[in-house]
């Protein structure tokens, strides 16, 4: 259960509410707990009313009791206008026991909500904080998952349990304290089946406990499941295998479902076990108090009273299970989101940052990468100065290194070795955010959210840009004649990872978006795969004139021909194998010689 104490302050937060709620919870279950005593009160009234009877009538020592006793005395009331009169105030308790139990609702059940809102924005902002190394190691359904289901079951223990369990222990306490104020024997005898209860629940719970967080865990992987074949519903369609993939999907929920099963067969012990349990005190309550009614008379109000009591008492005994139940549902889930929340991320700001202008002045220093997660040497001992305002070719095979570069230079990943320094800064000097914003990223994986077009290169900036800037920056990428064509134009929307648009007109959109950002380093990487020449040609010819006094990156794996570069490096294994300008480097007859000849000869087929 210390896996709950992370909520200690939530609940500090809303303290006000919190501690309000309580008090309408007590307030509601001690008006609870007058009734039978109003009603013991009127059955010796009636007792002392039959015919041959010598019972007084019994005046108890709960102020209620006393109360009724004095202004029936002082009003002279009649037996039936006394018996009425108890009715109206039963009446009238249920009413005020109604309305607390509304503001109990309002009080504790909403602050649950609150709780969730803040809970889901806290692992929402963690998400945005952690690296890319934590997102190649973790599946979106599972992050779905903690955001969704863990936060939804931990809010049942911040409302609904808590609510519950605050209200079964002061209902028990107020009977309790009465039935043993009233017969201590004869509560002791009732009482007698609620210790085996107790261990029952027990039991029961540390199996509940268990399965509930094998089932999250298995829901988690559902999700992803799920989640990983709507993403790639055209590859499945195009290859024919959806019943495979169904296959694969039923085995998941099959697997989850036994074990819900499972554990509904658990839960289910509670039911009949409190059914039992409360049937044995209310059987024991009426032959022993029946047994003390035959000797005295007068016990018959006590045993009345008591199997209102045991009746009052149903509920919230048996609902000790299913708080029990949702208290560890909770805290399986509860122990999950700790789990995430503890991870740092190795991408932070420095205690004292660096915020001045970025001229685009760019140094790696014996530069060194290895994936964490997958123990590649991405980079080695590399080396390289670009001067702000250059132009700069990035070729390489796959798997060469060349993304590694601009992932290192917006600090994505950190160095393993060596320094990388901008206008002669180390990049883990510079705030993050300051660093990125300077920083224009066009991306290998074009990303477009469900949103219009104008959104989506606006994207990166905090206001919305001037109706000329954004026609400018789509010119620009050369995709504006095509977005005018659409019927709302820039007001259309784009759908799921932009898939109403083709191939080439999504990176066209990513190149406007990161070049309405006006940034000091430009990183385009292979960002025109999917266009044809005739469109890169045009880009090219637009960026030129765009990127005169920007520090640019091309990284890809191919070369330009109408493009002058004032440096060209080839990768290879994590090393620059040649660098050079363009006619050094068919001088040298190496190897961006052979690729521009390979490239030349396929070029003019």
């Amino acid at each position: 259960m210390k896996e709950l104490s992370a909520l200690n302050v939530f609940f500090w937060k809303y303290r006000v509410r919190f501690f309000i709620g309580i008090v309408f919870v007590i307030a509601t279950n001690y008006l609870a707990v007058l009734a039978p005593q109003i009603t013991g009160y009127v059955v010796g009234l009636v007792q002392a009313k039959l015919p041959g009877s010598k019972i007084v009538s019994p005046i108890h020592n709960e102020m209620v009791t006393i109360g009724i006793d004095q202004i029936s005395t002082h009003y002279n009331f009649t037996f039936a206008g006394l018996v009425t009169f108890c009715s109206l105030i039963i009446l009238i308790l249920a009413i005020i026991r109604g309305v607390f139990m509304f503001f109990m609702r309002q009080t504790i059940i909403v602050m649950s909500r609150h709780i969730e809102f803040d809970q889901k924005n806290q692992v929402y902002e963690h998400y945005q904080k952690l690296d890319t190394e934590f997102y190649k190691t973790h599946s979106t359904g599972d992050l779905m998952s903690r955001i969704t289901e863990d936060v939804s079951r931990v809010r049942m223990y911040t409302g609904p349990s808590l609510m519950y369990l605050i209200n079964l222990v002061s209902l028990i306490g107020f009977c309790l304290y009465n039935m043993f104020s009233k017969d201590v024997i004869l509560s002791l005898y009732v009482l007698a089946p609620l210790p085996i209860l107790a261990i029952t629940i027990y039991y029961v719970n540390s199996i509940i406990n268990k399965k509930s967080e094998q089932i999250q865990g298995q829901l988690s992987d559902l999700t992803t499941n799920a989640q990983e074949s709507y993403s790639g519903i055209r590859v499945i369609k195009s290859f024919v295998q959806e019943k495979a993939m169904l296959g694969f999907f039923k085995k998941n929920s099959e697997l989850y479902r036994e074990n819900a099963v499972s554990l509904a067969k658990v839960e289910a012990i509670y039911a009949p076990t409190m059914a039992l349990m409360i049937g044995l005190s209310t059987l024991i309550t009426i032959y022993l108090g029946g047994l003390q009614a035959l000797q005295d008379p007068s016990k018959v109000a006590t045993v009345i009273e008591f199997v209102i009591y045991i009746n009052m008492l149903t509920f919230p005994v048996s609902a000790i299970g299913w708080t029990a139940s949702m208290i560890q549902r909770a805290a399986a889930s509860q122990k999950r989101l700790n789990e995430f929340l503890s991870i740092q991320p190795n991408i932070t700001n420095p205690t004292s940052p660096v915020i001045t202008p970025l001229k685009g002045d760019i140094d790696f220093k014996d530069v060194s990468l290895v994936f964490p997660h997958s123990k590649i040497k991405a980079l080695s001992d590399f080396n390289l100065t670009i001067k702000s305002g250059q132009k700069v070719l990035i070729l390489g095979k796959t798997g060469a290194g060349k993304t590694t570069i601009a992932q290192l230079l917006t600090r994505m990943y950190e160095t393993s070795t060596g320094q990388i320094l901008m206008d002669g800064v180390d990049v883990n000097q510079y705030q993050v955010q300051h660093l990125r914003n300077a920083i224009g990223y066009v991306q290998q994986d074009v990303f477009l959210f469900s949103d219009t077009i104008q959104n989506n290169i606006q994207f990166g900036l905090k206001e919305k840009v001037a109706y000329d800037d954004l026609t400018y920056a789509a010119k620009t990428a050369h995709v504006l004649n095509e977005i005018n064509n659409l019927p709302k134009q820039f007001d259309t929307l784009v759908g799921e990872r932009g898939n109403t648009l083709s191939g080439g007109q999504k990176q066209r959109v990513a190149i406007a978006r990161s070049l309405i950002k006006n940034p000091s380093i430009l990183i385009l990487d292979d960002c025109l795969s999917a266009v044809d020449a005739n469109t890169e040609r045009t880009i090219l010819g637009n960026l030129d004139f765009y990127i005169k006094d920007k520090t640019t990156l091309f990284i890809t794996h191919r070369i330009f021909y109408n493009f002058n570069f004032d440096l060209i490096i080839y990768l290879q294994d994590g090393k620059i194998a040649e660098q050079g300008t363009h006619d050094s480097l068919l001088a040298k007859n190496g190897l961006y010689a052979e690729l521009y000849r390979a490239q030349h000869s396929l070029d003019n087929n």
